[in-house]
């Protein structure tokens, strides 16, 4: 096994990061901003308790962002504590998809990264949203406090 060091980056909180059922949708200018992916992955990862050596599923529709967005999320899933993280192949994978693999894997949740219907490219949406261990959006517990925690960070 070999040892990888964690880095801890210095961060001051972004104003607006209260998702919704549907996840955190922004421009992707908006997500491209130093720091503003890493916070609200991180403070997803604070919210939830547990998942210490699990599985975690990744994935999303392919628009513009989610290869440097799936690359971010590894390195801090790793550095969070998550035991394995399942990817579909070059970072794309459904919302039904996503549901499906952590349901049928049993993984405790997953990062699904997609802004559904809105327009992608350079210019257009991107989104992230957490799914459960039961497949299903995160309910608003959850959401609140990842909200909450988006606001300390």
């Amino acid at each position: 096994m070999t040892d990888h060091t964690v880095i801890t980056v210095p961060t001051t909180p972004f104003d607006g990061q209260r998702p919704g059922t549907s996840g955190l949708r922004k421009k992707v200018t908006v997500f491209a901003q130093a720091g503003y992916l890493e916070n609200f992955i991180q403070a997803i990862f604070d919210g939830l308790d547990g998942f210490a050596g699990q599985t975690l599923v990744v994935g999303g529709d392919g628009r513009f962002y989610n290869r440097e967005a799936v690359q971010i999320i590894l390195k801090m899933a790793a550095a969070n504590g998550f035991g394995r993280v399942m990817v579909g192949q070059g970072g794309l994978m459904s919302t039904p998809a996503v549901s499906c693999v952590i349901r049928k894997h049993g993984a405790f949740g997953g990062l699904i990264l997609s802004a559904s219907h809105n327009p992608g490219g350079p210019d257009g949406d991107f989104g992230v949203k957490y799914n459960a261990g039961n497949g299903g959006p995160a309910n608003e517990a959850l959401t609140e406090a990842f909200f909450a925690r988006s606001r300390e960070i």
